[in-house]
């Protein structure tokens, strides 16, 4: 049976520890080029439960109106899931297959019921789907995964379920022919804001948007604005990270958190990628990956926090 949440608002906004990463985990950072070893998969499953120790252990130290959480995947996070449930964590998890260019689901296909019986063993406060999506790419597949989308979270409200759609606008060659720069700062937040409303009218509806960060307040407040238009007034956007640098990073906190319609962050790559990488060379122990993954999420919690109580 669904968990009834309240979800994020301005007053409690979400802090997010993202460990849901799968296909390029495996890859990027463990250099698996197959299919993972019950062997692999093991290791990766039990490098996450550092990292979520990590963040546990920063947990009482982050800013007390936030609610911190976990999103993490049952593939390689099934023991992370329900330890970020029993510490108290707001707990999401995601349906899609990791690295794919469109949607797919992990378990099952769009005519089953298989998927939806995988989030109800876990019972999630959030579902999330990760859609990679831009106006120039072909029609037919941008339709196709519109229709997939209205269809999965048409299942998951009849649930009673709270979904996050996590939505990627990457650049098609001649949009980032002036440099990624001018994309992000001048390109992408009209057409973020242009997708949003192409997924309202093919009925995806989700309670958070998931966003790449933004270089200034106005392009912010344009997209959040666009989220919560034709009475979607329950709608909040929260910041995802892209394995920005630290500075980066801080800007785009900085600059959405003063922004109505943002409800905090959800960050990876930047907390626990290089920590894991040390302590997979040998650089560093497991105690030093968990105290610098929690010094780095209380860090961009206490960012945050600071610019949304920021005077305007």
């Amino acid at each position: 049976m669904a968990r009834s949440t309240t979800g994020a608002d301005a007053a409690h906004p979400l802090y997010i520890l993202a460990m849901d990463h799968r296909d390029s985990l495996a890859k990027q950072v463990y250099k698996i080029t197959d299919e993972p070893s019950a062997e692999q998969a093991a290791a990766i499953a039990a490098d996450k439960m550092l990292v979520f120790e990590g963040a546990e252990a920063a947990r009482q130290q982050l800013p007390t109106e936030g609610e911190p959480g976990i999103l993490v995947d049952e593939r390689y996070g099934a023991a992370v899931a329900r330890a970020a449930r029993e510490h108290g964590f707001t707990l999401i998890m995601p349906i899609e297959r990791s690295g794919r260019p469109f949607f797919e689901l992990e378990f099952g296909d769009f005519g089953s019921s298989e998927w939806l019986d995988h989030v109800d063993e876990f019972d999630p406060d959030f579902v999330k789907v990760l859609v990679r999506d831009n106006p120039e790419f072909g029609a037919d597949d941008r339709r196709l995964q519109q229709e997939h989308l209205a269809q999965v979270i048409g299942a998951l409200h009849e649930a009673g379920r709270r979904l996050i759609v996590e939505l990627l606008v990457p650049a098609t060659g001649s949009q980032d022919a002036a440099g990624a720069e001018n994309y992000d700062r001048s390109v992408r937040p009209s057409l973020t804001a242009q997708l949003i409303r192409d997924f309202h009218q093919a009925g995806v509806e989700p309670d958070i948007w998931k966003l790449e960060g933004y270089e200034t307040a106005e392009a912010a407040a344009s997209v959040s604005a666009t989220a919560r238009e034709g009475q979607r007034d329950s709608v909040r956007c929260i910041v995802l990270g892209r394995d920005a640098a630290e500075d980066r990073l801080d800007h785009w906190l900085r600059t959405a958190a003063p922004v109505d319609g943002f409800a905090g962050f959800a960050i990876g790559r930047s907390i626990w990628e290089q920590p894991l990488i040390d302590q997979l060379a040998g650089r560093i122990d497991a105690d030093g990956l968990r105290h610098r993954v929690a010094e780095s999420f209380r860090q961009y919690a206490d960012v945050y926090s600071a610019a949304a109580h920021r005077p305007t």
